[in-house]
């Protein structure tokens, strides 16, 4: 007989973006290492499709999964937590069960019975998380968003009904809240938290555990009041505030009054092996020898998780070799010469659309002029192929993406004119790549067969080929039959490489990615004065 699957539930109250990503890929940090196999889901009752067409600015990051799911942000945080690969099954959005639903209406498959929210899209989300679940001792679900929103009532029903559904002693409530400081009475208001426990009761569910967030830690009185109104022991309460580093979440968890628990829900009192998660917090505690600057030539300047699995990228690589790390933003709209020279490398991330491209553009022809170390991302390559174009004298490369311009040495897939504002029609997820032997992008991965993640639509246009070489550049890397342009590099440069595909997605904090981890060594290689420069291996 099969093992009954254990499954926890994380909601949150009062606010969003209170860390129910970061606390459930904790918990799940925890179980794993204390031997537990784990999957986890994220579900958003957004009426979107999927996250490829939400706003960057607004909703941070679009993640990508191995399978080509372009999902939430949350996903990014479960991969590098629990260093697993997700699949699209790991994202739930509404709109695309609402449009499933309808599509079964319309062909018949409900028999002419009423179409409901209950059971009908509420029997979806189940079905959903069970096929998620699938082959692991517990599988974590978070719904996004804060329990009252309209939009995610079906989801609640349906947790609420799971548990019944599994046996409650299979499944788990956690719920976080968010209790405010008010500066002008000088106390913290659990007030909100409150009545978020009271919404979530309302509906049916009274949780089996509370995270109390905070900016500063909150007295004891709090989490008594908490349990008190919320129905729970105060054991059931942690207090959560504010620490300098997600990181040491797991450690938390693994220590408080939650882990009797969690030992309990899962049937294992085994001690959580977290040595990795404690040598992490050493090593981004320890005070450097080094420091660099790598400015991120950015153009989307006010949500910095927009960038936040390049950003975790930089951070690991440095965390993993001991140097001090100062990330510069650079607004691609206003980007100058003195911005460039005021960093040690550059990093040009993906992105979309024609603002900030000349920026963008700038930044790679000063770093092939002044030897700079360079990372290009997907668009990073791009803009790197255009400036090469445009050294070797050819003044009006461009991309098909920003202008009509016949010097399209940066050109729309094949199939994909006409889709330019469409979701789901990039190239997505994993596709493999062949990098040439001796350069540096082989040296780099140790390997010249490789697979990387990817999300754009346009590719270079190899009958530029010629132009882009007499600028500085060389392929380094393709696609297996040759089509398509995967890597390029600057052979008389010290660090000077990008690709099409989007490497921070399989970066991990304990494992960085090796092109993050060469423009660290570079960056700090440069920095050297030349008669103390050692030989650095850029290699992970």
């Amino acid at each position: 007989m099969a093992k009954q699957t254990k499954y926890i539930f994380v909601t949150g109250g009062v606010l969003s973006g209170v860390g129910k990503g970061i606390t459930a890929a904790s918990i799940g940090a925890v179980l794993q290492a204390k031997g537990s196999s784990i999957s986890i889901q994220k579900c958003d009752p957004y009426l979107n499709v999927d996250a490829g067409l939400l706003n960057p600015a607004e909703h941070g990051e679009c993640f990508v999964t191995r399978d080509g799911a372009e999902t939430d942000l949350d996903l990014g945080h479960y991969e590098r937590f629990l260093d697993i690969e997700v699949t699209q099954q790991s994202a739930t959005l509404s709109g695309r069960l609402l449009r499933e639903l309808i599509e079964d209406e319309r062909a018949g498959k409900f028999g002419g019975k009423t179409v409901q929210l209950v059971p009908h899209l509420t029997g979806a989300i189940k079905r959903e998380i069970t096929a998620s679940s699938a082959g692991s001792d517990v599988h974590i679900v978070e719904l996004g968003g804060t329990i009252g929103d309209y939009e995610g009532l079906s989801y609640v029903e349906a947790f609420r009904e799971f548990g019944r559904q599994v046996g409650r002693e299979n499944a788990l409530y956690v719920h976080v809240v968010y209790v405010p400081f008010i500066g002008t009475s000088k106390e913290f208001k659990s007030k909100p938290a409150q009545n978020a426990l009271n919404d979530l009761r309302g509906f049916g569910i009274v949780p089996d555990v509370v995270i109390v967030r905070s900016d500063a830690p909150a007295p004891e009185s709090v989490r008594s009041k908490i349990a008190m109104f919320g129905g729970v022991s105060d054991d059931a309460v942690l207090l959560m505030p504010n620490v300098d580093s997600v990181f040491k979440i797991p450690e938390i968890i693994a220590s408080s009054s939650l882990r009797p628990i969690l030992d309990t829900f899962v049937g294992d009192t085994t001690e959580p092996d977290l040595t990795k998660w404690h040598d992490l917090v050493l090593r981004q505690k320890a005070v450097p020898e080094t420091s660099i600057s790598i400015g991120l030539v950015a153009k989307y300047m006010d949500n910095e998780d927009t960038y936040i699995s390049v950003l975790e990228s930089l951070k690991a690589a440095a965390w993993n070799q001991g140097v001090g790390l100062d990330i510069k933003w650079i607004n691609a709209e206003t980007a100058t010469k003195e911005d460039f020279d005021a960093v040690d490398g550059l990093l040009v991330p993906g992105g979309f659309g024609s603002r900030g491209i000349e920026g963008k553009i700038a930044a790679a022809d000063y770093a092939l002029t002044t030897k700079k170390p360079y990372l290009g991302i997907c668009l990073g390559l791009q803009t790197a192929v255009i400036a090469a174009a445009r050294r070797s004298g050819l003044a009006d490369a461009n991309s098909t993406e920003f202008s009509d311009t016949p010097s399209n040495v940066v050109y729309i897939m094949d199939g994909q004119q006409g889709k330019e504002s469409t979701g789901g029609t990039l190239r997505l997820g994993d596709y493999p790549a062949q990098l040439k032997p001796g350069s540096l992008a082989a040296n780099v991965y140790e390997a010249t067969d490789i697979i990387e993640r990817h999300r754009h639509r346009y590719e270079v246009n190899q009958k530029f080929l010629k132009n882009i070489e007499e600028g500085g550049v060389v392929v380094s890397g393709t696609s297996p039959d040759g089509k398509l342009v995967e890597f390029i590099e600057a052979p008389e440069h010290p660090y000077f490489i990008a690709t099409q595909a989007h490497p921070e997605f399989r970066s991990r904090p304990t494992r960085p990615h090796p092109l993050f981890s060469g423009l660290i060594a570079a960056a700090v290689s440069a920095k050297q004065p030349v008669a103390t420069k050692q030989s650095t291996s850029v290699a992970a």
